[in-house]
Formats: C-alpha cells, sequence, structure tokens
C-alpha cells in the first residue's frame, strides 16, 4: 500500500510505509495518547485537507497527526488492533464508511450536536459513522451536441445514447455506490438490464476517472458521461490545464425517476480504540461546525452537511439538488449486489 504518513510521535513526513512495516510504529494505543494531539487516517490526500486541520488546530490548540492513503486503511486499522494510534477515519464514500463498520473499527459517535445537523438518512442507524459533507453523482454532456438540460438515470440506457456515453470502471466506487442505488430503487433484475443498456451505448471501454470523461466528452469521443459535481468545478477553477475540458461540457444533475439525485458522502469513524476519545470528538464536532463546512463548500467544491452554509458559486449554478431520499445505509447494504451485477454483465469489458 502507497501512502504519505505523518509518523505519530515525531510529526515527520514519509513517503511509502507498508502495512507490516506500520506495525513497528504502534507499541500500543496509550503510547499515542497526548491530551494536545488527534491521530486521523484518512482517505483525501494529505495536502488537500491539511488546511483544514491547521484551521482545527488554530481554533482549538489541539495538534491533528495525520496518515493518508487511497485504500487499505480499514484493514490496517483491523490488524493494528487495540493497540492502532488511530482516532479518527475520515473516508470519500459510503461503501468506505460501510467497511468500516464490517470491519469491526468503529465505536459509535454519540453527540447531539451532531445529530442536530446531520439528517438521519446521512448517518448510521446505530452512530458508527456520520456523513460531513455531500457530493452528487451526475452527468457532464457536451454543450454543442446534448439539446437535453435534464436527464434521469434511468435514460442513460436508452438505445439514442448508443455509442454516445463514456465512464470510468463500473467497479469503481463511486459508480459503484450509484449502481447500488439503482438497485435499491429498482431490484437487481432491472439494476441487470440497465447495466446491459448502459454498456450497449458506451462510446468506449470504461477508463480513467471523471476528469477524463469531461476530456473526452470535450475531444468529441462521446457526448454524456457520469461524474461528481466536485470535479467540473475543480477544472473550471483551479487547474488551468484542465479548464477547457469544463467549457465545453455542461452539468446535469441527473435524478432518479420520479426522484432525486444520488449523493455520496465525506464520512466520519470514531475509531474503536482511539487513544484520544475526547480530542477526536471534539474533531468530528469541529467538521459540521460553521468554519469546516465553508471550508467543504469553497475548497473542496462539495455540498455542505450544515444548514445555512452557502453552496459553492460554481456547484449552485448547476441548479438546486433535490437530493434522493434512500438512506445512505439501505444503499450501502446493496453494494455488494452491484459489485456483482457489473461482473455479471461484463460491464468494464
Amino acid at each position: 500500500m502507497h501512502c504519505s504518513v505523518r509518523n505519530m510521535s515525531t510529526g515527520k513526513t514519509c513517503a511509502r510505509l507498508s502495512l507490516a512495516g506500520s506495525l513497528i510504529l504502534v507499541a500500543s494505543a496509550a503510547a499515542f495518547a497526548d491530551s494536545g494531539e488527534v491521530n486521523v487516517y484518512t482517505y483525501r490526500e494529505h495536502k488537500l485537507i491539511q488546511p483544514m486541520f491547521d484551521a482545527f488546530t488554530k481554533d482549538t490548540g489541539l495538534k491533528v497527526n495525520v496518515i493518508s492513503a487511497s485504500s487499505g486503511l480499514e484493514q490496517r486499522i483491523a490488524t493494528e488492533g487495540a493497540n492502532s494510534p488511530a482516532d479518527v477515519l475520515l473516508t470519500v464514500d459510503i461503501g468506505r464508511l460501510q467497511d468500516a463498520v464490517k470491519a469491526g473499527i468503529t465505536q459509535p459517535i454519540k453527540s447531539e450536536t451532531l445529530d442536530k445537523i446531520v439528517p438521519p438518512q446521512y448517518r448510521d442507524p446505530s452512530g458508527n459513522w456520520y456523513g460531513i459533507s455531500m457530493r452528487a453523482r451526475i452527468v457532464y454532456a457536451s454543450k454543442d451536441r446534448v439539446q437535453q438540460n435534464a436527464l434521469t438515470y434511468e435514460d442513460l440506457a436508452d438505445p439514442k445514447w448508443k455509442g454516445r456515453i463514456c465512464i470510468r470502471s463500473g467497479q469503481y466506487i463511486y459508480n459503484n455506490a450509484l449502481f447500488a442505488a439503482y438497485i435499491a430503487h429498482h431490484g437487481e433484475d432491472k439494476a441487470e438490464e440497465w447495466l446491459k443498456g448502459i454498456k450497449a451505448n458506451l462510446a468506449q471501454k470504461p477508463s480513467g476517472g471523471d476528469r477524463e470523461v469531461a476530456r473526452d466528452i470535450a475531444s468529441g469521443k462521446c457526448d454524456i458521461g457520469l461524474a461528481n459535481t466536485y470535479y467540473w468545478a475543480l477544472m473550471e477553477n483551479n487547474e488551468p490545464d484542465k479548464k477547457a475540458w469544463a467549457e465545453a461540457t455542461k452539468v446535469i444533475l441527473a435524478t432518479f425517476k420520479d426522484g432525486g439525485t444520488h449523493v455520496n458522502l465525506s464520512g466520519v469513524v470514531l475509531a474503536k480504540h482511539s487513544p484520544n476519545k475526547a480530542n477526536a470528538m471534539k474533531l468530528i464536532e469541529w467538521l459540521v461546525g460553521e468554519t469546516a463546512q465553508h471550508m467543504y463548500a469553497d475548497m473542496n467544491y462539495e455540498y455542505p452537511m450544515r444548514p445555512g452554509v452557502a453552496i459553492n458559486p460554481t456547484i449552485a449554478a448547476y441548479g438546486t439538488l433535490k437530493p434522493d431520499t434512500l438512506p445512505l445505509s439501505t444503499i450501502a447494504e446493496k453494494k455488494k449486489a452491484a459489485a456483482n451485477a457489473v461482473d455479471k454483465v461484463g460491464f468494464d469489458n
């Protein structure tokens, strides 16, 4: 596993740490308990989330030690067991939140503050995880070649889009979550037929990422594709070399027929053996506070969880988001079925 690691005891950063090597750092949870610190494992790239941790430190005086990785953090915490230094796990997908629960590395978060701010559909019924910001899985479309400004997810299987759709792997976490939501709405049989329809409409083999969906639409390889809301804003505002891809596309807030737009979460878990639980809870509650929610909105281009915090103007310009009302915990339960359906129809082949 490749990751960026800040040593919990020295604060120094190393470029790579194997799972086996990580155990050397962990003598006991007590060794990492410090009244002025909190230890965070995160799927967010360190440099992207560090400004938020800096703001937390400024507000509270608590130091944040960070380990970031692109995969495997649930397994790492489970392997570390009772000796894990982890206080908090930050994730970027409902599937990973559920994986953390299944791995047995969580403990219930008990917070009136979070219960007041986070709607029930965006938190675990048992309190093992809470959403702290939202992103939507929507459609990027060619400004020149697509006249529609409204689409349903069901529309993507319509033969009129034959040879016109591009998409990243059907097994990627964001697509998996959308497909799981489709199963929750329509059942596995209809979901398989839907996936077959989308596959028949693909312009090319699923590949790349969400930015590449915009790139391929801009180049004329396809006309529409699935992507997350924030990538378009990042390309438009923060990535000059990709701005042309955003300028060639428009964002359509797709919905389920007679329903809303599928949303996913950035979420938080309180580690089962947190050595700094009080500090961890301060951080978790801070993440749904005014400062952090404005940062999620304006730095990460996500939809804030806290009511009253303004959506970033670029994201707001997409139109009014009407989220799907299915609880995210219900969607997470369909994650495995969605992965099986992708394989069954040969979606990525």
